[in-house]
Order: structure tokens, then sequence, then C-alpha cells
């Protein structure tokens, strides 16, 4: 064996004191007792699988004055994130073989994490998703206007249905295009932004695709949910998944009476009663996701007049040690935190991640439940140097493995850019 830990480790929904070994980056055993020459004991410490975030954006190529992949993933990783994938409103947008392979060249060289990559459906490329499915790890569909992306026309969306994109999820920005079109304003604040993009938007795009794609069988991820009645309405079918973001559940328009132009994002931050029954679903085990859909733009271009500030906040970094100091404060469960951050993305993307068992990727996190930290944006690691969760709790990890190796010491990043590999398609 290349590597054995041993701690208090997370196994099958209980923490078990055992050793993890570890061979050509792979855990190939776990028992009460192991041993090799690189045997490391956490003793008390928590030993969970590392977490995965299916919905970033970092910004490569064509905006990396905001993001990139090396900064990207260095968040990710900080934030006890192992695996990420990019959505593909990119400049160009990922939306071919070739722009794939060429984000996926691009990542190869620069990220500490292992990554995956979307493609857009457009109305141009439709005929070319089945060659395209053997080249990334999904689809991405924008059913409403978003940062560097047009709405999809829905005449071309019956053209979708005939097409076979295997096993890959179609992910889905669901905002009704002509919904958000006859509620367009001018916006001064977030109130005139949550006008703009009402929740019924939401629901109508979700009911358009409980319509015309469950019966098709389409894996349908709902990327960043707002709403319980999203939740009421796709609830009973198997092949939808949903997605929260940690801003949505943690913010709301009551609390951010300064600076809202930072708080600006698609789809937006609502009242504090609609966050307050999101979380309340989410206890309930029906939401199957927590995703940063990290947006990361800069200050410069935040600090406008709200009507001209682009969307997007990032997330990557503290979303999973946000819900950690919860757990320590007993208002989550461990078993609920692992299926939201690592079991379920992983199961929907098909990756040998998100679990400690024989077979899978040797990605795993070590977590000290009595150091609480105090979130500063000066302490985080995005090239956009700013955080909508300054100052909430959390407790990041001490040591982050990827593959078997230990790509964070001690708060130190060990290996270099680079490390991260693509999850083959």
């Amino acid at each position: 064996m290349d590597l054995t830990v041993e701690g208090n480790v997370y196994l099958n929904g209980k923490l078990n004191n055992c050793c993890i070994g570890v061979k050509d980056g792979k855990i190939i055993k776990i028992k009460k007792i192991l041993k090799s020459e690189n045997h490391i004991n956490y003793r008390n410490n928590l030993i969970l699988p590392a977490g995965v975030d299916i919905h970033v954006h970092f910004r490569d190529p064509g905006m990396t004055n905001k993001e990139d992949f090396e900064t990207g993933s260095k968040s990710a990783a900080y934030g006890g994130i192992s695996c990420v994938f990019d959505m593909p409103n990119t400049i160009p947008n990922t939306d071919n073989v070739n722009d794939i392979k060429e984000k996926i060249n691009i990542a190869g060289k620069k990220s500490y994490v292992d990554f995956g990559v979307y493609t857009a459906i457009k109305k141009d490329n439709i005929k070319n998703l089945s060659e395209i499915k053997n080249y990334c790890n999904g689809f991405k569909l924008f059913l409403g206007d978003s940062t560097n992306t047009i709405a999809f026309d829905k005449h071309y969306l019956n053209l979708i249905k005939k097409i076979d994109i295997g096993n890959k999820p179609l992910l889905i920005h669901a905002e009704d295009g002509d919904c958000l079109e006859n509620n367009k304003r001018i916006e001064k604040n977030l109130i005139d932004h949550i006008n703009s993009r009402p929740s019924v938007c939401e629901t109508k795009a979700v009911e358009y695709i409980i319509k015309n794609f469950v019966v098709n069988n389409f894996k349908i991820h709902l990327c960043h949910i707002t709403t319980n009645e999203t939740i009421n309405l796709i609830k009973n079918y198997d092949n939808i998944t949903c997605g929260v973001t940690p801003h949505h559940l943690f913010l709301d328009v009551e609390s951010k009476k300064k600076n809202q132009s930072l708080f600006k994002t698609n789809p937006p931050i609502r009242y504090k009663v609609e966050r307050d029954i999101l979380f309340e679903y989410l206890q309930k085990n029906l939401i199957d996701v927590i995703e940063s859909d990290h947006a990361p733009h800069t200050l410069k271009e935040k600090n406008v007049d709200f009507d001209k500030a682009p969307s997007g906040i990032p997330g990557v970094e503290t979303m999973l040690p946000i819900f950690l100091f919860l757990y320590s404060q007993g208002k989550i469960s461990l078993k609920h935190i692992i299926k939201l951050f690592c079991e379920n993305p992983s199961r929907i993307l098909n990756i040998p991640k998100g679990k400690i068992e024989i077979g899978n990727d040797a990605d795993f996190l070590i977590i000290d439940q009595k150091k609480v930290s105090i979130i500063k944006n000066k302490n985080l690691h995005y090239k956009c140097g700013w955080s909508p969760f300054e100052n909430f709790k959390a407790i990041f990890p001490k040591h982050v493995f990827i593959r078997g190796k230990h790509l964070i010491k001690e708060e130190d990043i060990i290996l270099n850019k680079g490390f991260g590999k693509f999850i083959g398609a």
C-alpha cells in the first residue's frame, strides 16, 4: 500500500475508528488496523469523503480576470472539494468538440483538483450532441437568459428529445425565457431583481420540463432552484434531481440593504420566508445536492449601478465549511451533509468519488471539529477577492487528499497546479 490513514472515518452512514489503505490512488482496504511505511494517525479527527461541486463557473477561457482554473481549483481544494464540474458559458462557449478539448487542456495545466466539463446545448449544435456526448460530462440547457448566455429557443426543443445523449445528465437553468421577458424592468435594487425574475418563472420552466422531457427518460438535474413549488412539482419523478446553492439558503433581500449589487445573481436571492422554507425542505431530504454556482465577478465590476452590475457570486470555497459548522452545532446531520455534498453529486455524474469505499478514488478530508473559523475575504483564494459569506462561521479541512495524494497539509498546498485530472467523459 502507498498510504494508510487512521482516524474517525465516516463509513456507511456512521463514524468508525479504523484505517483506510490506498494504492495507486484508489481505496483498496478498510480495516480496524492497517499499517504501511506511510501511515498517518489522525486520532479523533474526522476523516470524511471530499466534496464534489457539480456547478462552477471558473471563467476559463475568456474571463480570467475574474477567476481561472488555477485560482478556482485552489479555492475548491481549501474548501474540501476534490472535484468540480465547469459550466459552458465561457468565452467562447463550450459547445463543440474542439472547444471542449481546449478547455480540458487549459484545466489540465492549471487545476489542483479533478474536474469535468459540460457542453452548452444550442440550436446549431443539436445535430452534433450524439458525438459531443463522448467528450463531455453532461449538457447544460438555459431556458432563460443569464450571464454570457442566451435562452434556448423553445422552437428547437423538440429536436433535443430525438437525440441520444446516453447516461449524461441534462442540467437545466430553470427560468422560463418568455416569463422573464414579460417581467423585464429597470432594476435599481434586489427587490426589483426579484420582480424581474419572479419565482413563477422557475415553476413555469419546471412544468415545461416535466411535460416535455421526463417522458423521454432524460436524466435531468435542475440547477439552483429557489422555491418549494419546484420541489413539490418534481418530488415524485425518479429521473429528476435538484440542487440548491448556499446563497439561496443563507442570504435574503431583507438582510442585504448595503452594496446590493454584490448579491445580484440569477436566479435571485429571495425573501427570508422563502429561504427558510427551502432549508426546511432540505432537512426533509427533498433536495439532492448543494452546488455552489460559483460565479465570481470582480469588485470593480460589481460596484456599479445595480442595473449594470453582472449577476453571480462566488461560493466554492465556503459552502462545505459552512455546513460542517452547522453540523458541529447540531443543526444538520453529518449523514445528510455527506449525501448532499459527496454521494449524490457523484451518483448523478457517475464518478468514483464521494464515498469512502473500496474501489473509489482516495479523496478525503481531515476535519477538526473544534477548529471554528470566521470567514474573511483576505483568507480566501478567489481571484475576485470577496465573498458574500464574510463573517460566517465555518470549519475548514486541515488536510485534503485527492487520489491518495496529500494536496493540502496543515492548510498549505504541497502539490503543484496541474495535479487535477479530467474525469473521463
